[in-house]
């Protein structure tokens, strides 16, 4: 791994810069001195049904499955993990841009006109319920290297045209040397009729393309660096985003004053470590698309993963339920940028 050569933090291997302070990274720099920061220290076993908030002091009743929990009195964020209760060294916020019904309303119409969904079908829906929260995502600094094997479309063309080219000269050459009925069939259901020379070439030029894999390969890398949210709420798990990434720009430490009064903070119930896997699992197959997108028949794809510690962020997310004849859609909304995280039900 790798450390931000102004605050120390660490970061993946190939970060182009440094999700804390946001400082560029240079690959050829060598890293600093700084260690990573020592683990948070425990405050209270696995098993505990209440402890006290290591920041203020007031108690706290973790309910059933939690594993993220925010203090309701000051704010601070303790987590989980496999050794017991500790506090969240990185935990953040973005600011609500969109906090009112009838501005989110309005923003929800613009995007129908963009596309997101057809306008009559907005307008033959019913607005069942749309509420803003504070939920949590998992960040996670990703950095991801995709090896990619794949034919050479354009060289097995021009091998193919080639092919086709010269059996049709030989094929030519045959039709002189033979009496027609000859030049018509050869033994055994072997047959050459008229543009049967250009189907010779290309049925030769597909066996040297498909047979036995001979046919021209290119070799290519695709290299991402990723801050994916993994939603720390196994109930809004269906609304995971697939390829979507926060505005971390205007993000700042989490400060409960600066929660409106009225809007939920959720807690979680996914701990770093889970968040880690699934954001492996995420990356790779965001690896795999993009590379299809690029490549066509692709033979062989592989991706190597690296992550980074996660920070807690709390996103203000905007839930809009429509009913559309009997069927529910639900728009998953940013409200810092006002853009779709998710849309389920259009299918």
């Amino acid at each position: 791994m790798a450390y931000c050569p102004r605050c120390g933090t660490q970061v993946p291997d190939d970060a182009a810069y440094c999700m804390k302070c946001g400082a560029s990274i240079n690959p050829g720099a060598p890293a600093p001195l700084a260690q990573p920061a020592p683990k948070a220290p425990v405050i209270a076993p696995m098993g505990a049904t209440s402890l006290k908030c290591p920041t203020c002091g007031a108690p706290i009743s973790p309910k059933f499955g939690e594993m993220v929990i925010t203090c309701e009195y000051c704010g601070s964020g303790i987590s989980l993990g496999n050794d017991g209760w500790s506090s969240i060294q990185n935990q953040t916020m973005l600011p609500i841009n969109f906090s009112d019904r009838d501005q989110m309303t309005a923003r929800i119409h613009q995007l129908m006109d963009q596309g997101i969904m057809h306008r009559h079908l907005q307008e033959s829906s019913t607005l069942v319920d749309m509420n803003l929260s504070l939920v949590p995502y998992w960040i996670v600094p990703v950095s991801a290297r995709t090896s990619i094997v794949a034919s050479d479309v354009v060289m097995e063309a021009a091998n193919v045209a080639t092919t086709a080219a010269l059996f049709s000269v030989m094929a030519g050459g045959f039709r002189r040397a033979l009496p027609i009925q000859s030049a018509v069939r050869f033994g055994s259901g072997f047959r050459l009729g008229l543009g049967g020379a250009a189907g010779l070439g290309m049925v030769y030029g597909g066996f040297g393309m498909m047979g036995g894999g001979g046919g021209a390969r290119k070799t290519a890398e695709l290299d991402n660096n990723y801050n994916f949210p993994v939603v720390a709420l196994k109930a809004l798990s269906e609304y995971q985003p697939k390829n979507y990434s926060f505005n971390l720009t205007e993000r700042a430490l989490f400060d409960l004053t600066k929660v409106p009064k009225g809007i939920p903070v959720l807690n979680g119930d996914i701990g770093e470590e889970d968040a880690k896997n699934q954001a492996r699992t995420f990356v790779t197959q965001v690896q795999s698309d993009k590379a299809h997108a690029q490549h066509h028949m692709i033979q062989q794809l592989n991706t190597e993963v690296d992550v980074g510690d996660a920070e807690l962020l709390h996103a203000p997310i905007w839930f809009a339920k429509y009913s559309h004849k009997g069927k529910d859609i639900v728009l998953i909304l940013d409200a810092n940028v006002g853009a779709p995280v998710n849309v389920m039900g259009l299918d």
